[in-house]
């Protein structure tokens, strides 16, 4: 089995910055895509980065140019730096590793979510 564990979920005020991490553990023979995703209560949950094997970073436009990923291989860990967040960051914030795993197959794993307010 595998799991992912998030950390860093936590109260920020506008325009400060915040950084959570995500380390993967348990039967990984290999990690491919890694990332983040939010849900808020009502909403489906959306995309917020990816990053491939290859340090590739894909964001969606509401993050862009805010938000940084980054990966450490030798880790297992995935970080999101969220520079001058906003309100509607606001929302449990998903970690998300695609994974060859001890069954040698690639599967979807997630974490179980660390919850960002952004308010003053």
């Amino acid at each position: 089995q595998v799991q992912l564990v998030e950390s860093g979920g936590d109260l920020v005020q506008p325009g400060g910055s915040l950084r959570l991490s995500c380390a993967a553990s348990g039967n990984i023979f290999s990690l491919n895509v890694m990332g983040w995703y939010r849900q808020v209560p009502g909403k489906q949950r959306e995309l917020v980065a990816t990053i491939t094997s290859g340090g590739v970073p894909n964001y969606s436009d509401s993050v862009k140019g805010r938000f940084t990923i980054s990966r450490d291989s030798a880790k297992n860990t995935v970080y999101l730096q969220a520079d001058n967040p906003k309100p509607e960051d606001t929302a449990v914030y998903y970690c998300y590793a695609y994974v060859l795993d001890g069954g040698y197959k690639w599967e979807n794993y997630w974490g179980q979510g660390t919850q960002v307010t952004v308010s003053s």
